[in-house]
């Protein structure tokens, strides 16, 4: 079931939002060589405890997960495309680091995820990260009232194959609100004028999650949550989490 949410929905996911992007800022400026991935899995901790927030990831635990999830933030390093576990591993100077994180704040849901380098950039890593964003903007951009999420799908998927990457077929975006995951489905692919109708008050977290290599192959890690590239080439996710509104899409997770 789609729920279309009102004016006062949407602010309470605003200040939701605005939770998510302070604690990904946090953790963006606190990644460095060095520190641990449970580091900055704390540092998220103390944003959301200081906001009053509460984690839609922490102790998650979908059909397929072997235990529920341990962190506030998803944390996946290179290869890894999401889902990633915050453990012990150090940053080395060159990883690339995708962090996912959620804020619950007054029975509202802000979702959202950013891609970033950790002291020297590799080649190629610039443009990935770029072209990732670039789909985000394109996809949020296409959610107008009128349209068809389909168009939504079309536009992420465009933008991977203009630029030969590859995505892993079978995750996308999806409704949020009052829980982090709702109806509908948004994939990466799709055609346009097709799918669920695009009307205002639908929000929608939306994230491209591109693989370097072109390819969409990806296989689940040791630990059963953490999803990697089969040709073990770098990923990219970014994502935000936007309503359609009748003067055009809003996004709820800036700062």
């Amino acid at each position: 079931m789609v729920e279309i949410k009102d004016r006062t929905a949407v602010e309470a996911m605003r200040e939701a939002g605005r939770v998510v992007a302070n604690a990904l800022a946090a953790v963006e400026k606190a990644a460095a060589v060095g520190v641990t991935l449970r580091d900055l899995d704390e540092v998220a901790r103390d944003v959301l405890r200081e906001a009053g927030a509460g984690s839609p990831f922490l102790g998650y635990r979908p059909s397929f997960a072997p235990t529920p999830f341990p962190g506030v933030i998803c944390a996946s390093v290179n290869d890894a495309i999401v889902h990633g576990v915050p453990n012990d591993y150090r940053l080395r100077d060159g990883d690339l680091v995708g962090i996912d994180c959620g804020a619950t704040l007054d029975g509202w849901t802000g979702d959202a995820a950013t891609t970033f380098s950790v002291g020297t950039r590799r080649p190629g890593d610039a443009e990935l990260v770029a072209a990732t964003r670039n789909a985000l903007e394109a996809g949020i951009a296409a959610a107008v009232a009128g349209g068809r999420l389909g168009d939504v799908s079309h536009a992420i998927g465009t933008a991977a194959k203009a630029g030969g990457y590859g995505m892993p077929a079978d995750f996308g975006g999806h409704g949020i609100g009052r829980t982090m995951h709702e109806d509908p489905h948004v994939p990466n692919r799709g055609r346009p004028g097709r799918g669920f109708p695009l009307r205002p008050g639908l929000t929608l977290a939306i994230e491209p999650m591109f693989i370097a290599g072109g390819g969409d192959g990806y296989h689940a890690g040791s630990d059963g949550w953490t999803l990697y590239t089969d040709d073990g080439s770098r990923a990219a996710h970014i994502e935000h989490t936007i309503a359609v509104t009748e003067d055009g899409p809003r996004v709820l997770t800036l700062p």
